[in-house]
């Protein structure tokens, strides 16, 4: 009786174990997305140095034109006006000021730069700023206490977290705990899906990405149709501006760290637009003829003839892309300009229906 028993058991594991291998055989493997997730570390192919490696800057470029050059700093000062009109009306209509609250944490130079930057620009259209400074060493807790009392707090319209965080905080977990209506830098997965999705609206759009498509429109150039590279896949600028150029109709391509042939892909752009945080890195031979370039990033290099002992060097190497160029952010005075006084307009957008809303 016992043998047929254990043989009984026999025959039920391995009927048991065949099933398995059965199911594992035809089971789909694809593991989580974040178990995939890789950092993007650039690593330039060629010395970037600063003096050395810029051919000389001519005049003409390849298409035996001048480049044009796409000024940011007319466009930020007419936006700038705008707002605080804007800004006044709504102060004499309900009697309320906008304000944005703003979170740094540590002291990085970098981060303590452009949160003077922002509280300059809010103050100069008359948006109320509120800071809260942290210790680099806080814990979480005390930083979703930050968080949370300006999501809660009436006189505060727009919230940000100057990023990046330090490294024992959980970036992620922090930002999709700012309220996704109050979420200025539009970095909420809520307002992140929105815009990705046709047909939705997200409350806020990442203000690196709105500049780069303003400056664009401003200038009278066309997206639509186009061939779009964006070299770069930063939450903070590559990637939501890949969604909203592909919103604006364009074929958009995206070249990141792990893309094998860069220079082959980024010389098919109509309209090329880099964020990837390394001086120099694209070069005049990844650029086809007529090219319009959009330069987002800013690198901070030292530099002894400089009285900071550093200065801001952008991705493309400016002398080599200005030749092969027909259109093309100045160095300096392009694309910043406008950046931190976007941010206003969209906190704006914000705060007025807010506000109303509010009563």
């Amino acid at each position: 009786m016992q043998d047929r028993a254990a043989m009984f058991c026999r025959m039920l594991e391995k009927a048991f174990h065949s099933s398995a291998q059965r199911a594992n055989k035809h089971r789909l493997r694809f593991p989580p997305l974040t178990s995939v997730d890789l950092p993007d570390i650039w690593i330039p192919r060629h010395d970037t140095s600063i003096a050395k490696t810029c051919s000389p800057h001519l005049k003409t470029n390849s298409i035996g034109q001048i480049a044009r050059v796409l000024e940011g700093k007319p466009i930020a000062n007419n936006i700038n006006s705008w707002i605080a009109a804007e800004i006044s009306e709504l102060k004499n209509t309900i009697g309320k000021t906008p304000g944005l609250g703003v979170i740094l944490v540590g002291g990085r130079r970098d981060s303590q730069s452009f949160v003077h930057i922002k509280m300059k620009a809010c103050m100069k259209v008359g948006i109320a700023p509120f800071t809260v400074e942290l210790p680099e060493d806080c814990t979480e807790a005390e930083l979703l206490d930050a968080v949370s009392s300006f999501n809660e707090n009436p006189l505060i319209h727009g919230v940000v977290v100057q990023l990046p965080l330090p490294k024992h905080l959980d970036e992620e977990k922090i930002i999709s705990y700012v309220s996704p209506e109050k979420d200025v830098d539009g970095f909420h997965p809520t307002n992140v899906g929105n815009l990705a999705m046709r047909g939705r609206e997200p409350s806020f759009i990442p203000c690196a990405s709105k500049s780069c498509v303003e400056l664009l429109l401003r200038n009278d150039v066309k997206i639509k149709g186009k061939n779009v590279v964006v070299v770069g896949r930063s939450k903070l600028g590559g990637l939501p501006t890949s969604l909203l150029i592909q919103r604006h109709h364009a074929t958009v391509t995206t070249v990141h760290a792990f893309t094998g042939n860069p220079e082959q892909v980024t010389c098919g752009a109509d309209i090329l637009v880099s964020d990837i945080g390394v001086p120099n890195m694209i070069r005049g031979h990844w650029l086809k003829p007529g090219v319009i370039v959009v330069d987002m990033g800013a690198n901070s290099v030292e530099d002894t003839g400089s009285l900071q002992g550093h200065r801001l060097v952008v991705d493309v190497c400016y002398e080599e892309a200005i030749v092969k160029a027909s259109a093309i952010t100045p160095v300096p005075g392009g694309y910043g300009y406008n950046h931190n006084i976007l941010r206003s307009k969209f906190i704006l957008f914000q705060l007025r229906k807010s506000t109303y809303l509010s009563g």
